[in-house]
């Protein structure tokens, strides 16, 4: 038996990620602001961060902000290939590997010591090979924990590696900010706050009763084991996610009800291609919206059977922007998303009671073969080769690159 005074779990996180590319790529940019995407920011380099730019601002506020930026386009094919190339080390570094998204993942290197030497040791190899190799930096934190792995590489950022004994795991935790704790973002946060809790040690001294009455049931849980070092979570290695989104920033442009159903339309079809190409199918569509005031609100629909049929997808969408049509009017729409959820495996039954409404018929061969032809029509020359008429001269925007499904 090999004992070792750290944590299995390294939480490894691409720097600026789209940015660290376009840097990389282009020397001229290397140690210069770097912004990525122009009317919304996909992407800011440190050097940006460092004068306030962040992800999702506004092209124009980032540009106020920093007037010395260089706005380059993004290039998605290219930082789907980089991704690619990383997760290829990850995977010869361990099979224990869980994608969190395209730049990030958890690596459970418990069993390696013999042939490998310690999770630190594990760590420095692996930010020289991924930068040797793909030519980008990256930050490792190793933890006992998911979660204390995850704090420990956002504390480390950027280009760091930070190592969180399991005999100091609070004594690192407890000084940082609430902002550190899994799960809390604005309005979380702003809760705490309010109440004098600013620290993740001020979170701990809460009793868990305080917490949930604050926060409710499963928040005030969750905070609470977290604030103490606790997170039975395991690395789980080909774990299959539980959504699929997209969402499109709209600017403070009014926007008409064609227009919006326009962007509607492109977002479902891209969404219902995704999760055929995944072999899943979904029960739950998600409706996001963000107003001119900074408030958000979410709709959502259950649909009776699982699916994976754009047009079934596509009403069910419509439906829920047409039923929030007078917040829209109200408040002004300044971003609108789609998700599907409830997601499942293809060919999964689901036995159900008709007591609510009366069965439906089946859908129909026709409706699935046409959409089949249609994903084969578009894996083969392109997602622009065929398209719907309402959509001729629609921008769909970026088209994000994603983990495997």
């Amino acid at each position: 038996m090999f004992v070792t005074s750290e944590g299995p779990i390294l939480h490894a996180d691409l720097d600026a990620f789209y940015a660290s590319v376009e840097q990389r790529d282009d020397p001229r940019l290397r140690g210069r602001p770097v912004i990525v995407g122009g009317g919304v920011v996909l992407a800011a380099s440190y050097e940006a961060k460092a004068l306030g730019v962040r992800t999702a601002m506004g092209g124009a506020q980032a540009r106020r902000l920093c007037p010395h930026a260089v706005v380059v386009p993004p290039r998605m094919s290219v930082y789907s290939a980089a991704s690619k190339a990383v997760f290829e080390v990850f995977r010869r570094t361990t099979p224990a590997v869980e994608g969190v998204s395209i730049d990030e993942a958890f690596l459970d290197v418990g069993g390696l010591r013999r042939i490998a030497g310690r999770p630190s040791e594990i760590a420095v190899r692996l930010r020289a090979e991924v930068l040797a190799q793909v030519g980008l930096p990256i930050t490792v934190g190793v933890a006992r924990t998911k979660f204390l792995a995850k704090v420990a590489s956002g504390v480390a950022k950027p280009d760091g590696l930070l190592v969180v004994p399991p005999d100091a795991e609070l004594e690192f935790l407890h000084p940082l900010p609430v902002e550190r704790l899994w799960g809390v973002g604005k309005v979380t946060s702003a809760k705490l706050r309010e109440r004098g809790v600013r620290t993740v040690r001020q979170v701990a001294e809460l009793p868990e009763a305080a917490l949930i009455s604050m926060l409710g049931p499963g928040s005030g849980r969750h905070l609470h084991a977290l604030a103490h070092g606790r997170d039975p979570r395991a690395v789980q290695p080909g774990k299959r996610r539980r959504s699929i989104g997209s969402q499109r920033a709209l600017g403070r442009r009014s926007r008409s009800p064609a227009e919006l159903d326009e962007i509607v339309v492109s977002i479902v079809d891209r969404l219902a291609r995704r999760l055929r190409g995944a072999s899943r199918v979904c029960r739950t569509v998600v409706l996001r919206m963000r107003f001119a005031d900074f408030t958000r609100a979410t709709r959502s629909h259950t649909l009776a059977d699982s699916t994976d049929h754009t047009e079934t997808l596509l009403c069910a969408a419509r439906g829920l922007l047409s039923a929030a049509q007078p917040l829209v009017y109200d408040r002004g729409l300044t971003l609108l998303g789609l998700s599907f959820s409830n997601l499942d495996s293809h060919g999964a039954v689901q036995l159900a009671l008709p007591l609510d409404q009366p069965s439906r018929p089946a859908m129909s061969a026709e409706a699935t073969a046409l959409d089949s032809a249609v994903d084969a029509l578009r894996n083969r020359f392109g997602a622009a080769a065929l398209t719907r008429a309402a959509l001729l001269s629609h921008d769909a925007g970026v088209e994000m690159p994603m983990l495997p499904d």
